[in-house]
């Protein structure tokens, strides 16, 4: 066994252990925590495959977005534990589920290692690149126009999600108007009444 070998189980073990806290935890935080370990051993995982590029993405979306949202937004939230009894109603269906999953998961991999079929490298790494400068000669020659089209979608994506969430405000709200605030003057600004002796104003 050679040291990249010892890595790549000792990432994966912690990657496993990490998951499995963050799905039996009942404490949010340390969910949000503990999701960010198993990122961060993926990511490294990726690097130990060579793609140093996908990598570098998983640090700064997941981790640095995603995961951060997350724990901002568990840390906001105000939750309640009285919840119990429902999730624990729901406990043999969750359990069913997970048990389908790992099925479904060890089928794969037994079968993924039989050799049903011819591997084929469509679009080999040249040696003389790094992985991210032969993605990005992909993306910007041969994909270009679906890297577009994506980015164009999660455009209109974002609009739409902003157009959703915003509604009209039915209870008074006092805004300020910069126009009118630049063009008082002294006639429209300032009115002197001429009030009689014992009479006072109305205000």
């Amino acid at each position: 066994m050679n040291f990249t070998l010892y890595l790549f189980y000792i990432f994966s073990f912690v990657l496993i252990s990490s998951a499995i806290v963050v799905v039996s935890t009942r404490n949010m935080v340390h969910a949000a925590m503990f999701l960010i370990l198993a990122f961060v051993n993926a990511s490294a995982l990726f690097i130990l495959l060579g793609a140093e590029f996908i990598s570098m993405l998983l640090i700064v979306v997941y981790v640095g977005a995603i995961a951060v949202l997350f724990l901002f937004v568990v840390m906001m939230l105000n939750i309640d534990v009285k919840r119990e009894e429902e999730v624990n109603r729901k406990r043999p269906i969750f359990m069913l589920v997970g048990i389908i999953f790992f099925t479904e998961i060890l089928l794969i991999t037994r079968f993924s290692t039989i050799k049903f079929y011819e591997t084929k490298s469509l679009f080999p790494t040249p040696d003389d690149l790094s992985n991210t400068q032969a993605i990005g000669n992909l993306l910007y020659t041969d994909f270009v126009l679906p890297f577009q089209l994506s980015g164009a979608v999660l455009f209109v994506a974002m609009i739409g999600a902003i157009v959703l969430t915003m509604r009209e405000e039915i209870r008074p709200i006092k805004k300020q108007n910069i126009a009118n605030q630049v063009s008082r003057n002294k006639a429209s600004s300032l009115e002197i009444a001429k009030v009689k002796i014992g009479e006072g104003i109305d205000l």
